[in-house]
């Protein structure tokens, strides 16, 4: 790829973007203060370092029990509720959210949207204080309106009202486009809204329902699992429950169902459709409890038959939503756990990826297919995208990489595989450049109906050959696999 097109030339470098994780952000240092600390103490602390926040931290443990801010402060003195010479516990909020170093800056983002903070505390493994982060370390990673954005859709108290913000999220993105913006970060920041629409989705239909009282958790697939979404996207969900047995699990899946089918009808009204496919948490097959997904996921791994394969690209891509993540997560470390190692399935997905090939001719040019109704067409997304994420799927399984975005998974393989950082750099922008493509084809392109579908002949020279290398790019990527697991 050309330099200029290169999106993340540094690649292993540490560059911020959603799917960072929060360990791996410049931050400054906490300006940290046990709970007996003066208020004044505590004021001289935080503008000693040129900081908002205070985290007030038990000396024996080590454990954060809140934060004061300078405008909580100044609203205590104010009010006059405040001794400065009495101890900061007195004015401090406790009781905050927290989240672990580990997670993501696309949680972390998520999460401050949708209660309103300015501040969150990160914890390590043990629980013990990491740091602190602002809105200003997260909301300037994403367009100006975001908040603006974020905000109003999270005002909303129904459906028709949220729909209402979905459609001002897509004009929006269509205008960020216009205006330039990179297709990695645009796809980052229509996944975060996203994610906050369909969270407030099902809290608005939740309040209709008395579900059960077990753990559970709204999962999403495919996409929307990798945080690759487009301005066009269909359904891909689930639902996973804990039962502790096969009776239980069939009694709680039909309190779940109808509330399920009520998400995805309010998820259809705010412009996502229905799945095709039925891959819906409202349908009974894809509503489960924890040990009936392993058991699901077990079948297509050791019967790796074609129904079990395309289940297997759409599904293993998967995150958690909403509810009780632990329950994914160790979805997740079973799914790892079973598959490497597991040659022949790796195999048999190896050889299902490597049926389609990207679209370039012999000599030079592009090689359209045959479709009858889009004649000389290249489908950027079936003959494109979908190359580089099913190849890269394949070599994350394999190498129990637990990350489920395309370029995350590339840059966690990368060492494994023995990849020159160029390499792997230049199948990131290329990757991108396909993206980048696939959104502008959907703003204006020649097929409304067919938003994926682009007659290169319409492609400024300079684009021409970007796509060309793009696809190089794809081959390169294919001939890996093909190496590594068909010889």
């Amino acid at each position: 790829m050309p330099a200029s097109a290169t999106e993340d030339a540094s690649f292993d470098a540490v560059s911020v973007n959603l799917n960072s994780a929060l360990r791996s952000l410049p931050l400054a240092p906490p300006v940290v203060v046990g709970p007996a600390t003066s208020v004044r103490e505590a004021l001289q602390a935080i503008d000693a370092c040129g900081a908002e926040v205070a985290v007030i931290v038990d000396a024996a443990s080590s454990v954060p029990l809140g934060i004061v801010t300078l405008r909580d402060a100044l609203r205590a003195i104010i009010n006059e509720d405040c001794d400065l010479a009495g101890p900061v516990a007195g004015i401090m909020t406790g009781g905050l959210a927290s989240l672990a170093a580990e997670a993501t800056v696309h949680q972390a983002t998520v999460l401050m949207f949708r209660r309103g903070m300015r501040h969150l505390i990160l914890t390590g493994a043990d629980g013990r204080l990491f740091n602190v982060i602002s809105q200003g370390d997260l909301y300037g990673m994403q367009a100006a309106d975001s908040a603006s954005l974020a905000n109003a859709i999270l005002a909303t108290r129904s459906v028709a009202e949220l729909a209402a913000q979905t459609a001002a999220v897509r004009r929006f993105a269509a205008r960020r486009l216009v205006e330039g913006s990179g297709a990695q970060a645009l796809c980052e920041w229509i996944a975060a809204l996203n994610d906050l629409i369909a969270l407030q989705a099902i809290d608005l239909v939740e309040a209709g329902f008395e579900l059960p009282y077990v753990p559970w958790c709204w999962i999403v697939f495919g996409s929307e699992g990798r945080l690759e979404q487009t301005l066009v996207t269909d359904q891909d969900n689930g639902i996973v429950f804990a039962a502790a047995s096969a009776a239980e699990a069939a009694g709680l899946r039909q309190q779940f169902l109808p509330f399920a089918q009520a998400v995805n009808a309010a998820l259809d009204a705010c412009g996502f459709r229905l799945c095709p496919g039925e891959i819906m948490a409202g349908n009974p097959t894809w509503c489960l409890s924890l040990d009936e997904w392993k058991q699901t996921f077990r079948r297509w791994i050791s019967v790796p038959e074609p129904k079990a394969l395309l289940n297997a690209s759409i599904f293993f891509d998967f995150r958690p939503l909403y509810g009780r993540e632990e329950l994914v997560t160790e979805l997740q470390g079973w799914l790892l756990q079973h598959i490497r190692g597991n040659t022949a399935f790796v195999r048999a997905m190896a050889v299902n990826a490597l049926e389609q090939e990207p679209p370039l001719g012999w000599w030079r040019d592009f090689r359209s297919n045959d479709n009858r109704k889009y004649p000389h067409t290249l489908d950027l997304k079936g003959q494109g995208i979908r190359l580089f994420v099913d190849a890269v799927r394949i070599l994350a399984l394999a190498y129990g990489v637990e990350h489920t975005n395309t370029v995350e998974r590339l840059r966690g393989v990368r060492p494994a595989l023995g990849m020159p950082v160029e390499e792997a750099a230049a199948m990131a922008a290329a990757f991108f450049q396909i993206q980048r493509l696939r959104l502008q084809n959907q703003v204006s392109g020649e097929f409304p109906e067919a938003v994926n579908r682009l007659n290169p002949d319409r492609l400024h020279k300079l684009d021409r050959q970007i796509l060309k290398e793009a696809f190089r790019q794809v081959r390169t990527l294919q001939q890996r696999l093909r190496l590594d697991y068909l010889n």
